[in-house]
């Protein structure tokens, strides 16, 4: 059984139908089978992920914190973009696994092998599909998901604090500065509150001469653009003994300080690696080489990595799922869904692992990243080889 083109889905195909005129016969009969599938695909998998991933927390909000109902469905909208990246490359296992298993049992592979073309060249209509999806997900993960994630974030904080400057309200701001080319702290930076202009409730623990030195609370301080350095105001400097005994106290109502600016740009910021593109990543990667946190460089270096082979997915799961769909086997369209699961679910475990492996050091966050791709390719580069034969 195969996806009939409906009207309103012939409708949507018209302002393509340029492009796929202009192809071969067999790639055209074989990019509309694609269609269909690839679509049902995308509906049916982020339905699956915005309803575990976010509509039954989002219920849960509604009841036990009263969130608004406009609100929840306004964040449900906003998380939609995230899911649907995911579903891109799954949808191209589902579309192509189904489409070639359904040529394959109705025999028109064998027809069209029996003309002389070869496996290599059937697939190619699989392999374009998924560079194309593999761009449009790029696309939706650089310029869509970010902004969307941070809007969703705020928009329940907003709904569920009352609060008016949520994307610079910060509480709790810690900052670790480490002793360049060591894993010593130099520096331990706490702010109470930040409220967008500036930090309140202030301590900073000084360890830079080997040692606790000293010690700085302050009711408040903010960032002088000027001279590039803090000013603190209100508050205490005290200056530590050898022995830990306080060796004197200053308090003071103005003062000036050579701090990094790091804890400002950390509170400013705001966001998780899920509402950051590359660039915005690249940039916080900066900010935290200069404090030294090793584990969440190496963190944010895998995630950074992670942004550039996701898209790539799609090229794995669509040469896998054509070839596999090749075989002169009958598969049904419940089957060929239960192995893409099957299939998706090994795949993203085997990410999860090496990923893991990246962050602790194990494996270099290029490889931490890549290497499923890679295996990836290699499994379908060898199906495809024995199932040409």
């Amino acid at each position: 059984m195969t996806f009939s083109l409906s009207k309103s889905f012939q409708s949507w195909l018209y302002p393509f139908q340029g492009l796929i005129a202009g192809l071969p016969v067999m790639d055209r009969y074989i990019a509309t089978e694609l269609i269909p599938p690839f679509l049902f695909g995308v509906g049916a998998f982020s339905s699956i992920g915005v309803a575990i991933g976010s509509l039954f927390d989002l219920i849960r909000k509604m009841t036990e914190l009263g969130l608004p109902l406009a609100m929840a469905v306004q964040v449900l909208l906003l998380k939609l973009p995230e899911f649907v990246v995911y579903a891109f490359p799954m949808s191209t296992l589902l579309a192509t696994l189904m489409t070639y298993s359904r040529l394959s049992s109705d025999s028109e592979l064998i027809a069209l092998r029996g003309c002389g073309i070869s496996l290599y060249r059937l697939v190619v209509p699989a392999v374009v599909l998924s560079f194309l999806v593999t761009g449009t997900t790029f696309l939706f993960n650089e310029v869509v998901v970010p902004r969307a994630n941070y809007l969703a974030a705020n928009t329940l904080e907003q709904a569920l604090s009352n609060r008016d400057k949520v994307s610079f309200q910060e509480k709790n701001i810690y900052y670790q500065e480490f002793t360049p080319g060591t894993d010593q702290i130099a520096r331990l930076f706490y702010a109470k509150e930040f409220d967008g202009k500036k930090m309140k409730g202030l301590t900073i623990l000084d360890f830079s001469q080997g040692g606790l030195d000293q010690i700085v609370t302050a009711e408040s301080a903010n960032w002088n653009f000027a001279k590039n350095t803090w000013d603190f105001h209100n508050g205490t400097i005290y200056v530590v003994a050898t022995n830990g005994s306080y060796r004197n106290i200053l308090k003071f109502e103005h003062q000036e300080l050579k701090l990094p600016r790091a804890p400002l740009d950390l509170a400013t910021k705001g966001r998780d690696y899920t509402q950051m593109n590359i660039a915005e990543s690249e940039a916080y990667l900066d900010l935290l080489r200069q404090g030294g946190d090793e584990q969440k460089i190496r963190k944010l270096t895998v995630a950074i990595q992670q942004k550039y082979s996701l898209p790539f997915i799609c090229v794995v799961f669509g040469l896998v799922g054509s070839v596999l769909g090749s075989k002169p086997q009958r598969t049904s369209r419940a089957t060929s869904f239960g192995l893409s699961v099957l299939i998706i679910f090994s795949y993203y475990l085997l990410s999860f692992v090496f990923g893991a492996l990246g962050q602790t050091g194990t494996l270099s966050p290029f490889l931490a990243a890549w290497a499923p791709n890679l295996l990836g390719l290699a499994v379908g580069g060898f199906l495809l080889v024995q199932a040409s034969r």
